[in-house]
């Protein structure tokens, strides 16, 4: 029992984010450089589709990591040992995804599976003793991710359209579980209060995972601009590409983060908002971040050249779900809408009508989406009321 106890944090104690928890946050930076990587090989419908899968496997895989040291206390052996085991398979998942609809399928959906069952295997039989709420929340996710397994396992022995709409059905089932409270008509049946949240470690995982997004978009742009010719107009999209990247930063971490961690602090059910706001909420800010990255390197690339439809949608796609992405966590905080920002997402779009209909170079349209940030910012920065007051946000 004693044993079993020693790995979980002291809830009433105020802890921060651990060095193995950075050193496990490096595979991930390495996964979403894959992604990116998927989706600039792959720019259309399919390749879309394919990106998003993957990007939401790597999430699960860390967002469900996230919640259990919130819990558990990485300084203990047994979970340091559990870490450093999902980090290596984090990596094997990590290695298969350009081929993940490819030769190495059965290696991500492997790595995958591997690693949600073992956490939560830990999680119900190391870290909970019998008969606590504890295992009962841990058989409850087990017995989802059990559900899935079959769906991961199979998909990986098809091709093609048959693979990848096995795989969107195993991904709608672990995708639909927190929804459910992990809902097992066999269990005991859990309610919100069967988490305890230490809140300020809870959402800096979050913004240390934000920031691994926007460290994947400066590394994109330092390596592409790396391999070309130093001249004015590519020194022009290259200062394009990390303004862009700093507006991002500045949109989030300004004041939204703050906010979010004291909503969070404040609330009454801390496991609620933690799964609304930052295990759903914040898969389109990381997707919308992924898609500038992605739009950079096609700046980048190709600054004087007229876009053809794919890369000018992936462009133009960015910023404006990463702007779209704060409507559902400000509906769901004051059920008001964010208007600057959703007024910056309509005019993300209006310029791409503009760049689809006169055809001008990537870096005019790449120029006029980060004026749009820069507005944005400027808005909110300077004609908005005091800081902090969510309501008015």
């Amino acid at each position: 029992m004693r044993s079993r106890l020693s790995t979980r944090r002291n809830q009433e104690e105020g802890y921060g984010v651990s060095t193995l928890e950075l050193f496990f946050d490096l595979v991930f930076v390495f996964a979403i450089t894959q992604v990116s990587h998927l989706l600039l090989e792959h720019l259309d419908w399919r390749g879309a589709l394919e990106a998003g899968l993957v990007l939401m496997v790597v999430w699960w895989a860390w967002m469900y990591t996230t919640w259990v040291t919130n819990e558990l206390d990485p300084d203990t052996l047994p979970v340091r040992f559990l870490l450093l085991t999902i980090m290596m398979a984090s990596l094997l998942l990590a290695v298969a995804i350009p081929e993940a609809f490819g030769s190495k399928g059965l290696l991500f959906a492997l790595s995958y599976v591997f690693i949600q069952l073992l956490r939560q295997w830990f999680l119900a039989f190391v870290a909970s003793p019998p008969g606590t709420d504890a295992r009962n929340r841990a058989l409850h996710i087990l017995t989802w991710f059990f559900f899935s397994t079959p769906f991961w396992i199979a998909g990986a022995f098809f091709e093609g359209d048959t693979r990848l709409a096995i795989w969107l059905v195993a991904m709608g089932i672990d995708v639909i579980a927190p929804s459910t409270l992990y809902f097992v008509p066999w269990l005991k049946s859990l309610n919100f209060n069967d988490w305890n949240l230490g809140s300020g470690h809870f959402a800096e995982r979050f913004q240390l995972f934000t920031i691994i997004a926007l460290g994947e978009t400066i590394v994109l742009t330092g390596a592409t601009t790396a391999d070309l010719d130093f001249n004015l107009t590519t020194a022009l999209a290259f200062a394009a590409a990390f303004i862009s990247t700093a507006c991002l930063w500045w949109l989030y971490f300004n004041y939204m983060a703050t906010i979010l961690e004291r909503v969070l602090e404040e609330s009454e059910s801390r496991t609620e908002v933690g799964r609304d706001i930052f295990t759903y909420g914040h898969i389109p800010i990381i997707a919308g971040i992924i898609l500038c990255a992605v739009g950079d390197e096609i700046v980048l690339a190709h600054p004087t050249e007229y876009l053809h439809t794919p890369e000018l949608m992936a462009l133009v796609a960015g910023p404006t779900l990463y702007l779209l992405a704060y409507v559902p966590i400000r509906w769901k905080l004051t059920r008001g809408l964010p208007w600057r920002r959703l007024a910056g997402a309509a005019a993300c779009v209006l310029v791409g009508a503009f760049s689809w209909l006169v055809h001008p170079v990537a870096l005019v349209t790449a120029g006029l989406l980060l004026l749009v940030l820069i507005s944005v910012i400027a808005h909110e920065h300077f004609l908005r009321i005091p800081r902090g007051d969510v309501a008015e946000q």
